[in-house]
């Protein structure tokens, strides 16, 4: 595998080790520690120092990295990269199993985003997700992490001997048709409490210690390379996993500049936002005001530095489809290997303007690297990302770009392999600016 394939390869390790927002945020944090960033909390005093390297969490979902630049200077700014940890999928619900003629357990689910859902179907799945158990302090429960690796579930299909019309297209019921089976029931079995007790086997806890859960079903199939020479790559959350690790990795092999460099992932992109980790919280800019006035006592400095700063919202973008050509721009189509994407909107679904495509374009130029233009169908209302809403928080410049992507929101995406390479780049050289 030569060096290329080799760095791809350890974004798709990634994707593999993080089935939940939780995951990637405690692999990342692994990387960020392994790298020599000290962990700040909200709720205590900061000792900034210009030249470090710090890092923050919220609710286990959320993490924010950066390098200080020079604090002591008057045009000190920011160049920040932000992107999403969550990706659509299949949530349990509390008190999930339910009993079939005492023959089969199945779980209650619920749907998290706007997944595919239909590409749920017939595939081995498994849980993961975050467990809060007792603990001595009350306000201060214990967060573990759980994966289960193992298929132990599955959501199979109504054969087309019952369901002919199965090829003209079926709605699927969120509460009926896609519940997972676990298990067939016997004598011997009880189905009350089953996930918790599994849970509880699964850490090596007592059941009673568990006061509450988090779990998500994913599918165990993998990541993989396909295509001739391994040109494209296939995997579940690479929205918005690869621009996660992209923005990451840029940072990791990024030096202390005269600016602030930072790198932004938040929580619930794709329910929103509007949560406390998500883009339509306060709580990015409460971290960038304690960072712009730690050395400059005033609110001025933080207002200046706003105003200078620039902001890349990375989300992945919509590739043109080689079996829906319709379904794209007549002009602005990216496809697979073709470079990053910069996407644009008339609507503000997307932040880039002219001036902030510009700033991008220079960088691209001046490293070779390719990009393309992204705008939906104007007879289509397409979907948005955290850049609008990050934008409107923070009052800072800001223009959205990420890779091309076809099947997004399928429990298996399909990416190109040189373009996750560009991105990385591309992210890098946006950093290394003055």
């Amino acid at each position: 595998m030569d060096n290329q394939l080799v760095q791809i390869k350890q974004m798709l390790d990634f994707i593999a080790a993080s089935p939940t927002a939780f995951h990637a945020v405690d692999y990342l944090e692994n990387m960020l520690l392994n790298n020599n960033y000290r962990l700040l909390e909200m709720n205590k005093d900061w000792l900034l120092e210009s030249g470090q390297k710090y890092y923050l969490k919220r609710n286990g979902s959320f993490l924010l990295a950066f390098i200080t630049g020079d604090l002591t200077d008057s045009e000190h700014y920011f160049k920040m990269i932000s992107s999403h940890t969550d990706s659509p999928g299949i949530k349990v619900k509390p008190n999930p199993e339910i009993n079939i003629k005492d023959k089969y357990l199945k779980l209650n689910t619920e749907v998290y985003g706007s997944p595919i859902i239909n590409t749920w179907l017939d595939r081995p799945l498994s849980l993961a997700g975050r467990v809060v158990l007792e603990s001595e302090e009350v306000f201060k429960p214990e967060i573990r992490l759980i994966d289960f690796k193992e298929p132990n579930l599955i959501i199979p299909n109504l054969a087309i001997h019952i369901n002919k019309d199965i090829n003209k297209g079926i709605e699927l019921n969120k509460q009926e048709d896609i519940l997972p089976l676990q298990r067939t029931i016997n004598e011997q079995f009880s189905e009350k409490n089953y996930l918790r007790k599994e849970i509880a086997e699964k850490l090596k806890v007592a059941s009673e210690k568990i006061l509450d859960y988090e779990l998500f079903l994913y599918e165990t199939e993998g990541t993989s390379f396909l295509g001739k020479d391994n040109e494209f790559i296939s995997a579940g959350r690479l929205d918005n996993l690869a621009m996660a690790w992209a923005s990451i990795k840029a940072l990791l092999d990024n030096k202390q500049g005269q600016n602030t460099k930072m790198v932004v992932l938040y929580d619930n992109e794709e329910v929103g936002s509007s949560t406390r980790q998500g883009a339509d919280s306060p709580f990015v800019g409460h971290i960038l005001k304690r960072i712009a006035t730690s050395y400059q006592k005033s609110n001025d400095a933080f207002y200046k530095t706003i105003e200078n700063s620039i902001l890349i919202s990375a989300d992945m973008a919509h590739a043109l489809h080689p079996n829906f050509v319709k379904k794209n721009d007549l002009t602005n189509f990216p496809v697979l290997n073709g470079g990053p994407v910069i996407k644009i909107n008339a609507n503000q679904r997307y932040t880039t303007d002219a001036y902030s495509s510009a700033i991008i374009k220079q960088i691209a130029n001046k490293s070779a690297i390719p990009l393309q233009t992204f705008v939906n169908r104007s007879d289509s209302k397409g979907g948005s990302t955290i850049g609008p809403i990050a934008a409107t928080q923070l009052g800072i410049k800001s223009l959205d770009l990420g890779n091309p992507l076809l099947a997004m929101h399928s429990i298996r995406e399909l990416a190109g392999a040189k373009d996750q390479m560009l991105i990385e780049k591309l992210f890098n050289e946006f950093l290394k600016q003055s």
